[in-house]
């Protein structure tokens, strides 16, 4: 089995893990050969843990748990990389799993409270900047490029007014089991993304 690293294509690991090194096709071949010697058992193990990692950051309520897996695996290949021996590479790469829950957990407090400081906006991410038959369009088409439940989230997220609000991020927790302030980042997020994706959109349609 050829198992090699793939090209990330630009994506950036999740907000609170920012590192520095950066995975090459000898350290991640230093990892697989720390996990086996028969390379497509490596691969196998490989898989297995990586599932694993992404099961523990979504039970955690990660807003990325493929990126937080991914950091995991960064760590346990540069620790390799150093020189380290490590006996049991899956209990581990949990206990790095754990560690980095922790990061995560003070950078959302961070953010929480850099939040709090920051009057939210009352401005809907379904009303469009450009009110224009085109600009609704293109708001619509971003919306359809959304998972159903991100959807789900962010249309009910800034639905009706303050009472309604409430009691429908209210819902929101109870249905995707995430505290508000994770809440709220993930809708400022997809707020964002569909501010830019419509933007993107009406510029489209501008040059062409």
């Amino acid at each position: 089995m050829a198992f090699t690293l793939q090209g990330d294509g630009g994506k950036t690991v999740a907000d609170t893990a920012r590192q520095k090194w950066s995975l090459s096709q000898e350290a991640f071949d230093g990892f697989l050969n720390a996990l086996d010697s028969d390379r497509d058992r490596a691969a196998d193990r490989y898989l297995d843990i990586r599932r694993n990692l992404i099961r523990l950051f979504e039970w955690r309520a990660s807003v990325s748990p493929d990126d937080y897996a991914d950091e995991v695996i960064n760590r346990c290949a540069r620790k390799i990389e150093a020189g380290e021996q490590i006996r049991d590479l899956a209990t581990y790469s949990i206990g790095v799993a754990r560690m980095l829950v922790l990061e995560m957990n003070r950078e959302q407090a961070r953010q929480a409270r850099s939040l709090d400081d920051t009057p939210e906006t009352l401005t809907s991410p379904v009303a469009p900047e450009d009110d224009s038959e085109r600009g609704i369009e293109c708001l619509r088409e971003c919306l359809g490029q959304l998972s159903p439940e991100n959807r789900q989230l962010i249309l009910n997220y800034y639905d009706g007014e303050k009472g309604q609000k409430i009691k429908n991020r209210k819902g929101l927790k109870e249905l995707f089991g995430i505290p508000a302030n994770t809440l709220r980042m993930r809708a400022l997020r997809l707020r964002e993304r569909l501010q830019l994706c419509a933007q993107n959109c009406l510029e489209g349609e501008a040059t062409a």
